[in-house]
């Protein structure tokens, strides 16, 4: 216990000579108001929520709908802003330790969501493991697959994962990607773009005079 509070002291002081005592504060209330909200949830949900100590920053939020849902959330998770959890019918939704996960990212489960230790996930990133089932409303209304994210993983700003999507340790996705199938581990993906340019400049001959 003694040398946790030893290193908790000396990043407090290093904090405080680069920031400044008074934003250091600031910070780590939030951080402490973070901790705060992440374990009412677990309160809420008792049954379905499974976790140490993890932090929810304001507007964020898990929904449990289902009593067969799951969520397991490792230590020192790190979820910021306006983050969005959602899980349902049988979902099992795993995240492992030291994942971080930036502002307005989305994350809806309903069948099995993985995301690996040490992961960092930017901010506007959209994760599915189903999509609607458009073509045969008969056969129920969803389409479900696995989406594992492993471990070390970067995914950049605005990426959309789909389902049945494995994604490799180490791997760094792209921002603005659209990801579905398998991502060999240490790759780098994206989408190829192009850029095009249509020239629609008005024939001023033709429409000038009368």
């Amino acid at each position: 216990m003694i040398p946790v509070l030893r290193k908790i002291v000396v990043v407090l002081i290093a904090e405080c000579r680069t920031r400044g005592v008074y934003l250091t504060v600031i910070m780590n209330l939030s951080y402490l108001i973070g901790i705060i909200r992440g374990f009412s949830y677990k309160l809420v949900y008792f049954k379905n929520l499974n976790s140490s100590i993890f932090f929810l920053q304001a507007n964020s939020r898990v929904e449990i709908f289902n009593k067969n849902s799951k969520v397991n959330i490792g230590k020192f998770v790190f979820i910021r802003k306006n983050a969005s959890i959602r899980i349902d019918f049988n979902g099992e939704l795993n995240i492992e330790e030291k994942v971080f996960i930036n502002d307005n990212c989305n994350i809806n489960c309903v069948y099995k969501i993985s995301i690996g230790r040490n992961t960092k996930i930017a901010p506007n990133v959209c994760i599915n493991d189903h999509d609607h089932n458009y073509k045969n409303a008969t056969d129920g209304h969803l389409i479900k697959g696995e989406v594992i994210i492993g471990r070390n993983v970067w995914i950049g700003s605005n990426v959309v994962i789909l389902r049945d999507t494995t994604i490799g340790d180490n791997a760094v996705i792209a921002a603005g990607s659209v990801v579905k199938g398998n991502v060999p581990s240490n790759t780098l993906f994206l989408n190829k773009r192009e850029n095009a340019y249509i020239n629609y400049t008005i024939d001023r001959h033709v429409h000038s005079g009368g």
